[in-house]
């Protein structure tokens, strides 16, 4: 048993000691990672405060309760792009989602918070962001703490966008089995090669509020790049199962349009999307042909959706939830 999964039992255990029914719940020992309060939203979605000790501190959590939770189900967690959600910048509010997934028998679970992090362990604290701990979080922390709230079945699947594109991989990459499938929308699976740590410098930096990405992953070349390179780290994929999707850069109708929902609403101007969105996503496709073919050259299956057209913008990405859909729900068991 690895160090990581013992200390997801071991936190499991007091999960499950701690809770009293489904409201606000304290784990046996304060420090410890437990629900800390539970605030409904509607009658299926609460928001649930979950206290990391890695991060030192306590992180909402957006929880969809399976549709039928007459038995215990599985969980999707799908992760939020840079923006880390909410403020306008995450599933719930950029597209369908919530009422696309709200008809499934599965618990889903979509942290707010980590805008920037790429949802990693951070080498040191950061003056803007603070401390980070992301992938201690999603991979020992959070999982056995809100799955033993939902009184889930312990199959999970993992999902993110953009930024959490290639966070998905790598949390898959340094914890392997832990999940049964992992889906990344527009993740550019490359980030030690020089084009690729400009990528992510970019997101953290200037997209972000002046942080530094040497506090995420040290100096260029560094080791923590290259074990934080999905493609580097491909093998370590192999017994799970990988979808990914992509744009060409191209724009295209209906989502490069002014027809789109998230453009008549003001969400993003027209101009920006197609300015920045397609680039970015030119770029993207590059990195998910060569993780595509990286992949099957060591034998390990992979669900190519490679679009013809699109930028980098949140209708493509509902669109690939929805696509997706099929592939993840047979990874963790249900029609």
């Amino acid at each position: 048993m690895g160090t990581a999964t013992l200390r997801w039992v071991l936190a499991a255990a007091l999960a499950t000691g701690g809770l009293v029914g489904s409201g606000s719940a304290v784990t046996a020992d304060p420090g410890a990672a437990g629900v800390v309060s539970v605030d409904p939203v509607d009658d299926r979605r609460q928001t649930v405060t979950v206290f990391s000790p890695a991060m030192n501190r306590a992180i909402p959590v957006q929880v969809i309760r399976a549709a039928d939770a007459s038995k215990p189900r599985p969980t999707m967690y799908l992760l939020n792009g840079s923006g880390g959600g909410p403020n306008e910048s995450g599933w719930d509010v950029q597209t369908d989602a919530v009422s696309f997934l709200r008809g499934k028998d599965v618990n889903v679970v979509t942290p707010y918070g980590g805008a920037n992090s790429y949802y990693t362990d951070w080498l040191r604290d950061d003056a803007v962001l603070g401390r980070n701990k992301w992938q201690t979080f999603l991979n020992e922390e959070l999982p056995p703490v809100i799955e033993g709230y939902l009184g889930a079945n312990g199959d999970r699947a993992l999902a993110g966008v953009s930024m959490s594109g290639t966070s998905v991989l790598n949390l898959a990459i340094a914890e392997p089995g832990f999940w049964k499938s992992v889906a990344s929308y527009s993740g550019c699976a490359q980030t030690s090669d020089p084009v690729g740590h400009e990528y992510v410098r970019l997101t953290v930096e200037l997209w972000g509020g002046g942080q530094s990405v040497e506090n995420m992953w040290g100096p260029a070349g560094g080791p923590l790049w290259r074990a934080n390179d999905p493609l580097v780290n491909a093998d370590r994929l192999r017994g799970t199962p990988v979808y990914l999707s992509t744009g060409s850069g191209i724009p295209a109708a209906p989502h490069d349009t002014p027809a789109d929902r998230r453009v008549q609403e003001g969400r993003i101007p027209l101009p920006v999307q197609l300015a920045f969105g397609g680039p970015i996503e030119a770029a993207i496709h590059q990195c998910t042909v060569n993780m595509t073919n990286r992949l099957r050259e060591l034998d390990i299956p992979v669900t190519l959706d490679d679009r013809p057209a699109g930028t980098h913008s949140w209708g493509y990405w509902e669109d690939d939830l929805r696509s997706s859909w099929p592939f993840l729900a047979q990874s963790i068991g249900i029609g």
